[in-house]
């Protein structure tokens, strides 16, 4: 199967981590050998209640013996996706109360740039270094990195950047700005939480001089760091807000919400202004449906600033730098990137899933399942300090 993997299905990286899954359950995955791996990663943020969590099966089962899809996005009534699109509405501020339904984060981002560059008829885009957005055409031009934008220019034009919480870039937001791309809390950077009200004083110099703010909650959305959005602690609502990964608990998703004037933009001059055949699958929008009423109907959301509390409780280590995050978005920043590689490495001989930031090199992700229990928590940080002290042994 590894050989057949290697040779027939597209690879990402020279060396992936190849390991063979037999299945998965809660917070764990278990490999052809039947090992046991603790799961800190969740399919880097997406499994946000674990694997195969049984309402979200339910919600699945039942809906595939309903219909599955039945016309593209748009054109038919299908009751998943308006049940759903209606109660995150009545979660979120009464100016993000539209959302359009994609395939994934990516996509809803390049659905956010086509939707700000309509409604407003400018065509500068500004985001942030170090951003990490996705990696279809339109997400890559947010990416300031020559390294991964090299090979595929030209990209889209008109992409400048500031960098995050650095006020005095502010000044580059101008009338001829048609929208600011932030992700509320930088991912790939390592992790980065915006600072002296910095999400704010976007805010308002966007307001000032009429661009729209697009923040990008695919990571830390759906209760991930103690709210259902991230953006809710830092009193900044946004005009368009980008989700995804952990929407529907594992299935591929996406999706951007604003405010039905704005979004009216893209059904006319052109109509049709953003098309999807599967955005909106009834499938998914089941799984999303049930996810988010677990999410907000318990007490998972305020249990995630708990367990981030014992993690840096636990995490205790010489090696260990500092801990970056909020609520199960952590970082562990390590002394150099071999360290940090090491970690990873040695942890998954242990039984532990880590995983890699995109920037930071020296960082170690620890994103798991929303649900994980203290005593997986315990068992995941025994292994990385038992890692950790081999390596400076």
């Amino acid at each position: 199967m590894k050989q057949d993997f290697l040779k027939y299905q597209a690879q990402t990286s020279p060396y992936p981590i190849a390991m063979e899954v037999s299945h998965a359950k809660g917070s764990y995955i278990y490999d052809t050998e039947g090992k046991a791996h603790l799961d800190f990663v969740a399919g880097v943020s997406a499994c946000s209640l674990g694997h195969c969590h049984p309402k979200i099966i339910e919600a699945i089962q039942q809906q595939a013996n309903t219909y599955m899809h039945v016309m593209v996005y748009g054109e038919y009534v299908q009751k998943p996706a308006v049940t759903y699109t209606k109660l995150l509405a009545s979660l979120l501020p009464n100016t993000l109360q539209t959302t359009y339904l994609v395939n994934s984060g990516t996509e809803a981002i390049e659905g956010a740039m086509k939707l700000a560059r309509r409604f407003t008829g400018r065509s500068e885009i500004i985001a942030a270094h170090n951003a990490y957005h996705g990696n279809t055409m339109g997400s890559l031009s947010l990416m300031d990195y020559a390294e991964r934008q090299k090979p595929f220019r030209p990209l889209i034009p008109n992409i400048s950047f500031i960098r995050f919480n650095q006020e005095d870039d502010l000044k580059r937001i101008t009338t001829k700005t048609a929208a600011v791309v932030l992700e509320t809390i930088q991912g790939g950077a390592g992790f980065i939480l915006p600072q002296n009200k910095y999400l704010q004083k976007v805010r308002n110099r966007c307001t000032e001089v009429g661009a729209l703010l697009i923040l990008d909650e695919i990571q830390p959305g759906f209760g991930r760091t103690g709210t259902l959005f991230a953006f809710e602690q830092f009193h900044c609502v946004p005009d368009i807000l980008v989700m995804g990964k952990g929407m529907a608990a594992g299935l591929p998703v996406g999706a951007f919400t604003a405010s039905n004037e704005l979004m009216s933009s893209l059904s006319n001059n052109p109509k049709l202004g953003h098309i999807t055949t599967f955005g909106g699958n009834p499938v998914i929008a089941a799984a999303c449906l049930a996810t988010l009423k677990i999410i907000t109907e318990g007490t998972l959301i305020s249990q995630t600033l708990v367990k981030e509390a014992f993690f840096r409780e636990l995490l205790q280590h010489k090696l260990i730098k500092e801990v970056r995050g909020k609520g199960l978005m952590l970082a562990l920043l390590m002394p150099d990137s071999e360290i940090a590689h090491q970690l990873v490495v040695e942890s998954k001989k242990e039984g532990l899933i880590l995983f890699y930031l995109l920037f930071e090199s020296k960082a170690v992700r620890i994103s798991p399942p929303l649900n994980i229990s203290k005593s997986e928590i315990k068992k995941g940080c025994q292994i990385i300090l038992k890692v950790l002290d081999r390596l400076t042994s």
